[in-house]
């Protein structure tokens, strides 16, 4: 009598624990598992900790705005991988550290995203964008007021608090002045942002003429002061100020670079232009600019 044959399909469990091996992202958590080997894995990868490591995570963010700045699909979704191997790498250390894995940090972005949307998963009832807006900063200085409890209320709690220390001076100077705003210490109208901007840059004035000890400090303070009030402006207007300067960075690096190929043209560099040559043509360059967006 023939043995019975084996049914070719699998059983449900096998099914799905066959689906979950195959999925991307336990691959890249094997391959990161791999890459901390002490014994096996590379040199490089098991010397890194938290620290080493979170600047590449600040430059990998970055570049995901710039491949969004650019519209380029095809970048945005390389560049969103290598953001997410920041991810999984800072998970795989302190995971070896018995304190939490990449499953952990998984689970708990997904359980604020619900306790922080009660009108999608909940049966609270949410008017518009604007009121939901206002719930969600609610349920962060909740969440902000519970941590300070757990690390032992060290501080008094503050309209400021949650903002990193980390974040590019611009974004924290905006961060900073819309948690403010919150609580009522703002201007309404860009009028007083200005004037405040004039009275900053005449302080700068007076003390680019002063001498004597300590004048670079008092240099750095005003002009520090000056680009606070900036970014205010900014604010006031609804423009992002990080995204502001972007543009104008990448509209001066345009211009250079027709610059020097104007100057090459001329069988000059720039190197050997004087300042005023570069001025007259830089100039010319806004205005092919301007007659570009009139056609």
């Amino acid at each position: 009598m023939a043995a019975p044959r084996k049914s070719s399909a699998r059983s449900p469990t096998r099914r799905r624990a066959a689906q979950k091996k195959q999925r991307p992202i336990d691959d890249l958590l094997a391959v990161m598992a791999r890459l901390r080997d002490p014994q096996t894995g590379c040199p490089w990868d098991v010397k890194q900790d938290f620290a080493t490591i979170a600047p590449y995570t600040i430059e990998e963010a970055y570049e995901v705005a710039d491949a969004i700045a650019r519209r380029d699909l095809v970048a945005l979704r390389d560049e969103l991988g290598d953001l997410l191997l920041q991810v999984v790498f800072h998970a795989r250390m302190a995971e070896e550290q018995g304190r939490f894995d990449f499953e952990d940090v998984a689970r708990g972005i997904a359980d604020k995203m619900v306790r922080r949307h009660p009108h999608v998963f909940g049966n609270a009832v949410v008017r518009d964008a604007a009121t939901q807006r206002v719930a969600w900063e609610s349920h962060k200085a909740a969440e902000r007021a519970a941590q300070s409890v757990r690390a032992g209320g060290i501080r008094a709690p503050s309209a400021l608090d949650g903002v990193a220390l980390a974040l590019p001076a611009l974004l924290r100077a905006a961060k900073l002045q819309r948690r403010a705003a919150r609580v009522g210490f703002d201007w309404k109208t860009p009028a007083p942002i200005l004037a405040k901007i004039e009275e900053e840059l005449a302080e700068l004035r007076a003390e680019m003429k002063s001498k004597g000890r300590g004048r670079r400090a008092r240099l750095a303070d005003e002009l520090g002061d000056l680009l606070f009030s900036v970014v205010n402006l900014a604010r006031r207007l609804e423009l992002d100020p990080e995204a502001a300067l972007r543009g104008a960075n990448a509209k001066f690096e345009r211009r250079f670079r027709r610059v020097e190929a104007l100057l090459r043209a001329a069988g000059k560099s720039a190197e050997g232009a004087s300042l005023a040559e570069m001025e007259a043509l830089w100039q010319r360059t806004k205005l092919e600019e301007r007659a570009k967006k009139r056609k």
